[in-house]
């Protein structure tokens, strides 16, 4: 990397001989690998090495972006001249004028500890872990129509230097292993999926997260549904699975709280900050780096915009208490930035984005949270759905269960919760000890034509004194 980062040098003179009072660049090397199976075949194998470099100049108040793949010196200053001319030619029509908030130069290397790295792992072994997942969910499995499996990687470093005389270096990586299963008897079609990913080593993906753990669980899951009663529609005391629950902290509350949307008046919560919306038992954090060893999300110690990635919390115990910020929208508040300027790659520019966004668990054991809900519905997992800006949702779960008496009872398919995140933020009567996070290799993040995003969610399980369910009357 020693070559890019010259060249990151380079690029910051010709921007001062350009009389460009402030500049970044970006450079990035990642490598991204993925394996497919079905029906215990491998149907794909992607291998994908996205090299370049990122121009971004503030002139005025106004920015520039522009990137380049070709690591030259005479790329390297067409592109600075590029993003400054651009800036030149918004000047006229920018309607809003971006200011800095200007620290001291950081210096910083990190990159993840994780002890079998997939860098140093033979692609035979990866591809088994496919297979493997296919076979263990064969084996469980009950009229299996189809068995998807998938496993993904990306790998590689990514270089920062500002005009301030900031300099990083980290590491991203991410690892994810999945499955989806497929069961059909007469006219029930059902289907099942199990997965990790996140900012993991390979040896995360033994034990509990074993490829045949997982396949195991899935066919069991889909086998289940096969059987199961559609789920009723109305209000229901509700017990909210780990997944879901940040499912809901990242699509339902946490974009409201990011400050671009605030600032334009397309979040409803522009204005509100210090104003109960949720129950004291709600809490909701945002940070780039959550200390917690077996499910750590996505690890992202510093943003795109150089900047170190602070724990936000958004809301506690039910009062709002911030927004998210980048380095420009942090001055319209006066308040420090949050490290919340992320792209998702070099040929993006830094715009508000969440980085691992979660409730934070309570005291309840699993067998306490069942009790409070006594008679409701347990939703499990999400398999997607569709927010709004204005806080309204609906996401389909992946599995359900009634909860009679405080126990798990007979289990339900087509579970749907849906509603208003300020009306179910309300109703949250606690939370369990149990704390799980999760980020996708497969999917993401998505938003300003920037898709997909690495992120991680998650949380604990939630207890909610009512919730509104979609099904059968």
């Amino acid at each position: 990397m020693a070559a890019m980062r010259d060249l990151l040098a380079y690029g910051l003179r010709e921007a001062e001989r350009l009389h460009v009072p402030f500049a970044e660049l970006r450079g990035e090397d990642i490598i991204r690998n993925s394996i497919s199976s079905e029906r215990g075949e491998i149907k794909t194998t992607d291998s994908l090495q996205s090299v370049g470099i990122g121009v971004r100049v503030i002139k005025t108040g106004v920015s520039g972006y522009s990137y380049t793949t070709q690591l030259t010196e005479d790329s390297v200053r067409e592109t600075v001249k590029r993003a400054a001319g651009i800036a030149e030619a918004s000047e006229p029509y920018a309607k809003l004028r971006l200011r800095l908030q200007y620290g001291d130069p950081v210096r910083a290397a990190e990159k993840p500890r994780v002890r079998r790295h997939p860098r140093g792992v033979e692609f035979e072994e990866k591809k088994e872990f496919a297979l493997r997942c296919f076979e263990a969910a064969q084996a469980k499995g009950r009229s299996v129509a189809t068995i998807t499996t998938r496993y993904g990687e990306a790998y590689g470093t990514r270089l920062f230097a500002n005009s301030e005389g900031t300099e990083v270096e980290t590491e991203l990586l991410i690892t994810g292993l999945g499955l989806n299963v497929v069961s059909k008897e007469a006219d029930v079609l059902v289907d099942a999926s199990e997965g990790l990913g996140g900012t993991l080593g390979l040896e995360a993906y033994e034990g509990e997260h074993s490829p045949e753990a997982m396949g195991e669980r899935a066919a069991q899951w889909a086998a289940e549904k096969l059987k199961a009663s559609k789920a009723p529609a109305g209000r229901f005391p509700a017990l909210i699975e780990n997944e879901l629950a940040g499912v809901l902290a990242h699509e339902s509350f946490g974009h409201m709280t990011e400050y671009d949307f605030v600032q334009t008046g397309g979040s409803p919560l522009k204005g509100r900050l210090g104003e109960q919306l949720g129950s004291e038992h709600a809490t909701i954090i945002d940070e780039g780096v959550v200390a917690n060893p077996t499910y750590p999300g996505f690890w992202l110690p510093y943003d795109d915009e150089g900047a170190r990635t602070k724990r936000a919390t958004i809301l506690e115990k039910g009062v709002l208490k911030g927004y998210l910020h980048t380095r420009t929208t942090a001055t319209v508040e006066a308040v420090e930035p949050t490290g919340n300027g992320r792209a998702v790659d070099y040929s993006f520019e830094p715009i508000c984005r969440m980085r691992n966004t979660y409730f934070t668990p309570g005291d309840l054991s699993l067998e306490e949270a069942l009790q409070l809900v006594r008679d409701g519905i347990y939703a499990y997992g999400t398999a997607g759905g569709q927010v709004n800006f204005d806080g309204t949702f609906l996401f389909k779960a992946v599995r359900g269960y009634r909860v009679k008496n405080g126990e798990l009872a007979e289990p339900l398919r087509d579970v749907a919760i849906t509603g208003h995140i300020l009306n179910l933020l309300r109703e949250v009567q606690g939370a369990t000890r149990d704390f799980k996070l999760k980020a996708s290799f497969s999917g993401g993040c998505g938003k300003g034509r920037q898709y997909p995003l690495f992120t991680g969610l998650g949380g604990p399980h939630l207890v909610l004194k009512e919730a509104t369910f979609g099904g059968e009357q």
